[in-house]
């Protein structure tokens, strides 16, 4: 028997969003909803604009990959414009929390319309959510009262710009914050990272690089289960490197134990770790390990 397709919500504006979660328009771009037990027929929503969900209760073993290690007050869940979201088999949004619902039109002319592509935890999985402590909740919770009190405010010329710096002020905290979640979940990043090394080595010892076949971070975090964005943020937090430069300097360890084996000339170890010639392999080994790869045989055997 053929499975009954998902029915997905179609929410397209802020008013919409308002209409149907019994919320006042106050602004047709931006709206703070308080999500009291909303119900939905459809089992999944789909927003057609930015959508930044305030979770204060989520149900049993569901919040959006809180593990131990994680604060446990409150969950932020970021989406972008056309997401498809749901919460957990119980429900689509969560049952007590706030939606905080901006359209990019609202953007326009301000500054935030230029650098919102800087957060990237608006392209993470749900199950990589941020997870705030008592005061961090605070500190967001006030932000979004200060973006309901310029709601109530006449809309004038001011209004957009205002209501933009209180929206990238939080989005700024929330940058904050998801820092120090990387921090606290050192041991898990840690574990992270191994499996990344023997991902790469076995990358390497495939041959893929004979063809100049580089692993991409979609590669990789498939590989990992998580998102590319989250993985970027995760690699460059924890390494202070993007994946091109972890793996150059991964693919350089490799070519440093193959030079050391009989037989092994520069010229075959450049050609089996992918690079493009053998020039410039010399001048990158040169470069990053401080002597040319033929000298590096010499004085290592």
């Amino acid at each position: 028997m053929i499975g009954r397709m998902k029915e997905t919500l179609a929410i397209k504006s802020v008013c919409e969003c308002n209409r149907r979660l019994g919320c006042r328009t106050l602004h047709p771009q931006v709206s703070i909803i308080n999500l009291e037990h909303p119900d939905f027929e459809q089992e999944t929503v789909k927003f057609d604009f930015y959508a930044v969900l305030l979770i204060e209760e989520c149900p049993d073993g569901c919040c959006c990959g809180r593990k131990y290690y994680d604060y446990s007050n409150a969950t932020i869940v970021f989406l972008k414009p056309g997401e498809v979201f749901r919460m957990s088999e119980a429900g689509v949004l969560p049952d007590k929390g706030w939606l905080l619902a901006f359209h990019p039109d609202l953007l326009y002319r301000t500054s935030l319309k230029n650098h919102i592509k800087n957060y990237t935890f608006f392209s993470y999985s749900k199950e990589e959510a941020l997870h705030l402590s008592q005061r961090e909740t605070a500190t967001i919770t006030c932000c979004l009262e200060n973006i309901e009190e310029e709601l109530h405010h006449s809309i004038d010329m001011h209004t957009a710009t205002i209501l933009s710096r209180h929206i990238e002020l939080m989005l700024d905290y929330c940058t904050r914050f998801y820092e120090r979640q990387f921090i606290t979940r050192e041991n898990k990043n840690k574990n992270v990272l191994a499996e990344l090394e023997t991902l790469l080595d076995d990358y390497i010892a495939s041959g893929r690089l004979h063809d100049s076949v580089l692993p991409t971070s979609e590669y990789c975090a498939a590989r990992l289960e998580l998102s590319v964005p989250y993985f970027n943020d995760l690699l460059k937090l924890e390494t202070g490197k993007t994946l091109d430069e972890y793996f150059q300097l991964k693919r350089l360890e490799a070519a440093k134990s193959m030079l050391l084996k009989t037989g092994n000339t520069p010229f075959a170890v450049a050609r089996q770790l992918g690079y493009s010639n053998v020039q410039y392999f010399s001048l990158l080994f040169k470069k990053i390990v401080g002597i040319a790869p033929n000298e590096y045989r010499y004085l290592n055997n």
